[in-house]
């Protein structure tokens, strides 16, 4: 058994989307930057630590280094080509049976709901003890959340409540997340524990000189309807003219949609703001940072966050953010301290809140100077130092189904 200063051998889970693509770019999102970021804090901890999933190219090599001491490998499961989010479950099998074959971790940590279906049983054939990640959660058709938060494929909700009820610990992003895992899936409240993401504060920064004229505003995310994009179209045709911004969309559309750049385009057309909007693809993390850090404001007008971590890169930018109020970004934004929070999703009330902070450069300021003091404090050395102390208390204990409580670690 490993002691408490002994390096651990990791396997990070991640079936349907690669920790090495672009966030933005086809399902790769938050998820993404969140388990490459604290995979290469803990392996500059001393950690040794295998990031695993899917193969969707034959281009792909076996593996390859993401950084010192953390390898990115391939593993066959179903087509070597990039398949819809929704259809993963079909591979979950074959995926086990591939990361089986490399031997003994000291902990596993399964990221999204596939991930976990392939790996905890496997963990339990080997008495390996068994983290889970959601990063998102289906929410039953009758919920009020059905509208941006759907059950993607036939066992994921099933699927999704047997892994918060079984997996040794369950690791969540913000307290909103924790809520749902014990409240929804009824995962025990003792094996819960909140893990706030990071940011890299040193790439995301505030551009020396402030920004003027109307300039523009942006949106960073997966394209699709569950960020909320028509809102963010519809606020931003009901600024004034004379205040309103140009949109940047920052992101990619996944293959479950296809034709929702057409639909957003033709619906900036109905607004009359088609020569206004650009959309620029998923971003590198530098190119992001860059394009956050000239934005007036970040907008996440998304029907559900985890955490909502755009906003905190916006914060660390020195950029305010409006938000939705769902989920995560409560806590990602202090109302009226870091950015605004909005309850409402009437694009007029949207529109006040962007012309509030465009006219307002003194309100503006102060939003962003604040954002930028509390995502000082807030990196990834911190957060995945927090997510090893959950490895090790379970570790530590001999045995799997180790007990923590709901607290923020």
């Amino acid at each position: 058994m490993p002691s408490a200063s002994t390096p651990l051998r990791i396997a990070l889970v991640c079936l349907h989307t690669s920790p090495g693509s672009e966030p933005g770019s086809g399902d790769a999102g938050g998820m993404n930057v969140v388990v490459r970021h604290q995979a290469e804090a803990m392996a500059a901890a001393g950690h040794t630590v295998e990031v695993l999933t899917r193969r969707s190219s034959p281009d792909q090599p076996h593996s390859m280094p993401l950084a010192p001491g953390v390898t990115l490998r391939f593993l066959t499961a179903g087509p070597s080509r990039p398949v819809a989010k929704g259809k993963h479950e079909g591979f979950v099998d074959e995926f086990r049976m591939r990361l089986a074959e490399f031997g003994r971790f000291d902990v596993i940590h399964s990221h999204h709901w596939f991930s976990g279906m392939a790996a905890l049983p496997l963990a339990r054939r080997t008495g390996t003890p068994h983290v889970q990640s959601f990063h998102s959660i289906a929410a039953a058709d009758s919920t009020p959340l059905a509208a941006g938060e759907r059950a993607e494929s036939p066992g994921r909700m099933a699927g999704e409540a047997w892994l918060a009820r079984e997996s040794d610990a369950v690791v969540a992003v913000s307290a909103a997340e924790a809520d749902t895992v014990v409240l929804r899936l009824g995962g025990p409240i003792d094996r819960v524990r909140i893990v706030y993401p990071g940011v890299d504060g040193a790439l995301f920064c505030p551009h020396p000189d402030a920004t003027a004229g109307t300039g523009y505003v942006v949106v960073a995310a997966r394209l699709q309807p569950l960020k909320g994009l028509d809102l963010a179209i519809e606020a931003v045709a009901a600024v004034p003219p004379a205040l309103r911004p140009d949109l940047v969309i920052a992101g990619d559309a996944s293959s479950d949609f296809d034709d929702y750049i057409d639909e957003l385009t033709a619906l900036a057309a109905r607004h009359g703001i088609e020569h206004g909007l650009r959309f620029v693809g998923p971003q590198s993390r530098a190119d992001l940072a860059a394009l956050l850090r000239g934005a007036r404001i970040v907008l996440v007008p998304s029907h559900s966050e985890t955490y909502g971590l755009v906003a905190l890169e916006a914060a660390a930018s020195g950029v305010p953010a409006i938000v939705a109020a769902s989920g995560g970004l409560r806590e990602a934004v202090v109302d009226g301290v870091t950015g605004l929070v909005l309850d409402s999703r009437d694009p007029a009330l949207w529109a006040s809140a962007i012309a509030d902070v465009l006219a307002d450069p003194a309100l503006a300021h102060r939003l962003a100077d604040a954002a930028r003091e509390r995502a000082e404090g807030l990196d990834w050395p911190r957060s995945a130092e927090s997510v090893i102390a959950v490895y090790r208390d379970l570790v530590g204990s001999g045995t799997t189904g180790g007990q923590h409580d709901l607290a923020v670690a």
